[in-house]
């Protein structure tokens, strides 16, 4: 069951060109079991018809801070404060798109508008979800005023994503997609391994350390160019059978996804996997299979990359040869079946630590151990980290339960070229991926940006790649 389910749900539609978007996310919403309220500011109907709204929702569209009930026009209702109401009703208030303006209007704790006197009147948590074009939202004003609200407590975000915007920038500004904030509002209300659902209280203060504030997504990659290989390696034994691993790739696609979120220019080098390119702009990704495909990917992606994060799990061994077709116990004598020649892999992280000039590109490698207590793992780990010549190692153990491949969480340590450690508990990959940015993305402050962080383009109408399911169950965009 969406953690929705049977929530009051108060849509703040704001004046921006992705207004359009949230007729599908209040669809979404009221999809997930939410009961929704949708309360337009009248830039927003320049944009969407309230009558489109309310049709989605099922309910009227609140557009008038004088009115008595919420979306009724004043004189109709029982005498009751319309603004005041929606706020004590709403167990989350969602704003999408949250334009410059509206966010602006909020940190300076305005309610000259429905909306701005709706939030003031709730102790509901507040998800915004940005977008405005590339310049506004690089403006040091804007980011002092999310940072603002972020440090309240009460106010979270989701995006925005990067790409071409309507105006015809390119960069950081689009609104996310809305799966990725029905995903965001849902999991206030979902109890995560480290903090409880967002119900804050109706009686009694707010109080802001009654859950982690989400923080702004830093833009320390900006400009950046970064290599990730993620998932396992198949080394075909015949044209059916391979050797491979149970990598599922997604501590490297969540480490591709952080980057991308941080502006950076992302090549996703995908082993065989059964996930989708993350949602958003700024990753190509390209498909492999086998440890000498991954290897030439690498060739073509590396030149110009300012960091390189090996979380795949090449396999160290393949067939000697490749037996056409499909080996069969009839057809061959069993004697000649019960050894299957193996010849080492190309080691693809000594070969980055071998070529690299100057230092660069940063050079992070994976450690996966299995067995031995953790001294031992980090031993190993750390001779890992001298024999690549990589700058950083991170040491996670996939035995250990709910952490192994395949899983949805994972506990790490970082280990540095300098000496230095750090463990770090676990967590969901997704936001563990963003606590390594945290410690990696400092090591490249003393080299300049490669690329422009945005740019004028030209208008284009060119379709977004969709999602397709290609061999093996791949996730791929064609």
């Amino acid at each position: 069951m969406s953690g929705l389910a049977k929530k009051n749900v108060v849509l703040g539609v704001t004046g921006g060109i992705a207004a359009y978007k949230a007729a599908e996310l209040c669809r979404l919403l009221v999809k997930s079991g939410a009961r929704v309220r949708v309360v337009m500011t009248d830039a927003a109907k320049r944009f969407i018809g309230p009558l489109t709204m309310q049709t989605l929702s099922g309910a009227p569209v609140a557009d008038d801070l004088f009115a008595e009930t919420p979306g009724g026009a004043e004189g109709e209702g029982d005498g009751g404060i319309g603004h005041i109401q929606l706020g004590d009703e709403a167990d989350v208030i969602v704003v999408a798109p949250a334009t410059a303006d509206t966010i602006a209007r909020l940190a300076g704790g305005r309610a000259d508008d429905l909306l701005g006197a709706v939030i003031l009147a709730s102790r509901a948590p507040v998800l915004l979800a940005p977008a405005m074009n590339v310049n506004m939202w690089g403006n040091p004003l804007t980011q002092q005023n999310l940072g603002k609200l972020v440090a309240l407590g009460r106010f979270r975000t989701v995006g925005p994503d990067a790409g071409e915007l309507a105006c015809g920038w390119v960069g950081e500004g689009r609104l996310i997609d809305p799966t990725e904030i029905l995903a965001a509002a849902e999991r206030l209300f979902v109890k995560g391994p480290s903090e409880g659902p967002l119900n804050l209280p109706r009686d009694g203060a707010y109080e802001p350390s009654s859950h982690a504030p989400t923080r702004l997504t830093p833009q320390d990659l900006l400009g950046r160019k970064i290599v990730v290989t993620a998932g396992p390696t198949f080394e075909p034994i015949d044209d059916v059978r391979f050797i491979g691993n149970r990598s599922s790739g997604k501590m490297g696609f969540a480490l591709a996804a952080a980057a991308a979120r941080r502006g950076a220019e992302v090549t996703l080098i995908a082993g065989p996997v059964a996930l989708a390119t993350p949602i958003g702009a700024g990753i190509t990704r390209r498909d492999v299979e086998t440890a000498e495909q991954m290897r030439a990917a690498l060739a073509a992606a590396v030149p110009g990359a300012d960091a390189i994060v090996m979380a795949a799990a090449v396999g160290d061994f393949r067939p000697v040869s490749r037996a056409p077709g499909k080996l069969s116990r009839r057809a061959r004598p069993a004697e000649a079946l019960r050894e299957l020649a193996l010849v080492a892999n190309p080691d693809l992280l000594a070969e980055l630590g071998r070529a690299r000039v100057g230092g660069r590109p940063l050079l992070i490698g994976f450690a996966a151990e299995t067995g031995g207590d953790g001294a031992a793992q980090l031993s190993r780990a750390r001779a890992k980290l001298v024999d690549k010549g990589c700058d950083a190692v991170v040491l996670n153990d996939v035995g250990a339960p709910g952490i192994g491949f395949g899983g949805d969480d994972n506990a790490v340590t970082l280990l540095f070229a300098d000496g230095a450690q750090e463990s770090l508990p676990r967590a969901p990959k997704t936001d563990l991926a963003d606590a390594l940015w945290d410690r990696l993305a400092p090591k490249l402050r003393d080299v300049g940006p490669r690329t422009e962080p945005a740019r004028r383009t030209r208008r284009a109408t060119v379709m977004r790649p969709v999602i397709a399911i290609g061999a093996r169950g791949r996730g791929r965009r064609g």
